[in-house]
């Protein structure tokens, strides 16, 4: 597809046009070539076809669909298009610490040029405006900023001339009958030099003639990560900057909020209260492309939990862009964050499938895995009984949803809403055998057990207790019972270690985290937080131990081993908190192993789903669950 919008990209915002959204600004693409920030950025040459097709898919549901130009000059990547980066400055990089080369006038032109020309490209394809990227990753708000303009020359002096000479250059070209949009870093985060909201209002101010709306962001070259910050970070937090643009801006001048917002109710609230005109809600449509469509029938639509864990389109793996709660499914066809088969319309009443008599399934476990078969299977019309061992729904993830890591049980407490609206026969502290599931002669069982934690493998004599991460979130093991000494092992790098470190320090313990990484929660880089989270850590006091790992446990010390030197240290501890991967709880799965392939003891069909197959992440889960569930469904409709 070359650097051009796919068939993808215009089914991803179709479902959110059928699904109630009234404007939507397409994907940044490059308006010059020299511009690659990742694999899949668009180059606008190349994208007419594309813009066309998305127009002609979002028209028919009244969206308006702009076109989103720009240029990530130095906080680009020479990984792709192998060519310098260019800049205002040579200013380095905080990010890749790559050099740039400062612009001068012929390149200024070039940027311009390739704006208008990049514009006339958008009109072509019959767009209803366009949106300038003056965002924290753009060339454009390098040439406003303080940090990254040095110039002495006229662009220096005059900080907005390249601002003002782009949005001049496109409105001729746009004319006074289409959207010019500007996404604008109203706060760059950067006290002592940066971009503040005083100075973005300023800018606003002389461009305020050429413009038709402004989006209100944040972040810049050393805080990119807090333009869409994870769940560490409070909702709807540029409604004050957004609040301070309204009031200085003409109401000729429409303004957006962005930021974390992801709840209708508040998005509403912000409506009313005159913070803005519109509200950008990406992340919440990327959960439920139904978002609008769904609060309008009174009923709530699938929550983003603001995890950050699926949905970056900068991230170094290069994934298609999904959702945990609603992931694009295995086969990478586009369904589960455009065409979402299997949520019916809130309100529509479950159907059969078409022509084939409701069968009666047994889901055994009520995690993500489990909740979503059920609920996929329930909202084809079929007979579903859901059993779990424990007293609430929700598997690990309302067991060890607490305190930062609280906003995750919305989605299973979504799963479990959904189940219930829809049928589902649910029954809690269940233990179910397999000789009982099949003695209850269902057509299908579905077994999503979940996992266990995994045997310590390191030898020791009882002299510190080792726990699983799972019993500390969830109170099992109390963190006030030790309060000097706990160490967290976390081999795995991601989100829990960290979590249980924190918890552990606010409960006032004296915390140690063990890693054999180069920095606590490496993972954490694809979701944004591996800067936040160490500084985090580093106020709350907990104490790193990196690229370490634990050989020996006894008379209450433990034992840590360089993973590159081999030198070997002893930490006093009084308690160890295992943070590593944990293995499946597949005993009733293994039980039925044996007669799987030959359709289950008394021709009952038996699927697996989620951790008791491989404990992995919530998406993981999810997409199993709905996998297995779809499977059935077609196979009774053959």
């Amino acid at each position: 597809m070359g650097r051009s919008f796919s068939p993808r990209h215009r089914d991803y915002y179709e479902a959110r046009a059928r699904g109630g959204c009234g404007v939507v600004v397409t994907e940044t693409a490059s308006v010059c070539d020299d511009d690659w920030p990742y694999e899949r950025a668009p180059l606008a040459a190349e994208c007419r076809a594309g813009w066309r097709a998305i127009v002609e898919a979002c028209r028919p549901h009244g969206t308006l669909v702009l076109a989103g130009l720009g240029h990530h000059g130095s906080q680009g990547s020479s990984a792709h298009s192998r060519s310098v980066l260019w800049a205002p400055s040579a200013v380095a990089d905080v990010v890749s610490r790559e050099m740039p080369a400062e612009m001068g006038e012929p390149e200024i032109a070039a940027v311009i040029a390739g704006f208008a020309e990049a514009a006339a490209i958008a009109v072509a394809a019959g767009v209803d405006g366009v949106e300038l990227d003056a965002g924290p990753t753009a060339l454009l708000r390098q040439f406003l900023s303080p940090l990254t303009n040095l110039r002495g020359d006229r662009y220096g002096a005059d900080r907005t001339r390249l601002l003002r000479e782009v949005v001049g250059a496109v409105r001729e070209v746009v004319g006074s009958e289409r959207i010019l949009a500007l996404r604008l870093s109203c706060n760059e985060l950067a006290p002592w030099g940066g971009i503040t909201p005083d100075d973005a209002v300023e800018h606003l101010r002389t461009l305020a003639d050429s413009l038709d709306l402004v989006t209100v962001v944040r972040g810049g070259p050393t805080t990119a990560t807090r333009y869409r910050p994870d769940h560490h970070t409070p909702a709807m937090f540029n409604v004050e900057p957004a609040r301070q643009v309204r009031a200085a801006l003409t109401e000729r001048v429409a303004v957006a909020l962005q930021g974390s917002v992801v709840d209708a109710a508040a998005a509403s609230r912000a409506l009313d209260e005159g913070v803005a005109d519109l509200v950008e809600m990406t992340r919440a449509q990327i959960a439920d492309p139904d978002l609008v469509r769904t609060v309008r029938a009174g009923l709530r639509p699938r929550p983003c939990v603001l995890c950050n864990q699926e949905c970056p389109v900068r991230d170094p793996r290069n994934p298609i862009v999904s959702c945990i709660g609603n992931p694009t499914p295995a086969d990478g066809r586009l369904h589960a964050v455009g065409r979402d088969e299997g949520h019916l319309h809130p309100g529509v009443a479950p159907r059969a499938a078409a022509a084939v008599a409701a069968r009666d399934v047994l889901v055994v476990g009520g995690g993500p895995a489990g909740l979503e078969a059920a609920r996929v299977l329930a909202a084809s019309g079929h007979r579903v009984r859901l059993a779990d061992r424990a007293s609430r729904l929700g598997g690990m993830v309302a067991r060890t949803a607490v305190g930062d890591r609280e906003r995750l049980s919305a989605l299973t407490d979504w799963l479990a809403d959904e189940c219930r609206r829809l049928g589902v026969r649910i029954d809690l502290c269940r233990e179910v055998t397999a000789s009982e599931a099949a003695a209850a002669d269902p057509d299908a069982v579905v077994l999503a057990t979940g996992s266990v934690a995994a045997p310590w493998p390191v030898p020791g004599d009882g002299s510190v207790p080792v726990h699983s991460a799972a019993d500390v979130l969830d109170g099992t093991w109390p963190a006030t019972a030790v309060t000097n000494g706990v160490l967290v092992w976390d081999p795995v790098g991601g989100p829990v270690g960290v979590a249980v470190a924190e918890l552990l320090a606010a409960r006032g313990a004296t915390v140690g985290v063990v890693t054999p990484d180069p920095v606590v929660g490496d993972g954490l880089g694809r979701t944004g937080d591996l800067a936040e989270a160490n500084g985090r850590l580093q106020r709350a006091g907990v104490a790193r131990h990196l690229r370490s790992r634990i050989v020996r446990i006894g008379g209450g010390r433990v034992e840590l081993e360089h993973v590159h030197t081999g030198e070997r240290a002893t930490i006093a501890a009084a308690a160890l908190i295992d943070c590593g991967h944990r293995l499946p709880d597949d005993v009733l799965e293994r039980s039925t192993r044996p007669a799987v392939p030959d359709g289950g003891p008394s021709g009952v069909r038996w699927v697996a789903a989620g951790d008791c197959v491989a404990p992995r992440t919530v998406a993981e889960a999810v997409r199993e669950g709905r996998s297995v569930a779809r499977e059935l469904v077609a196979g009774w409709t053959q």
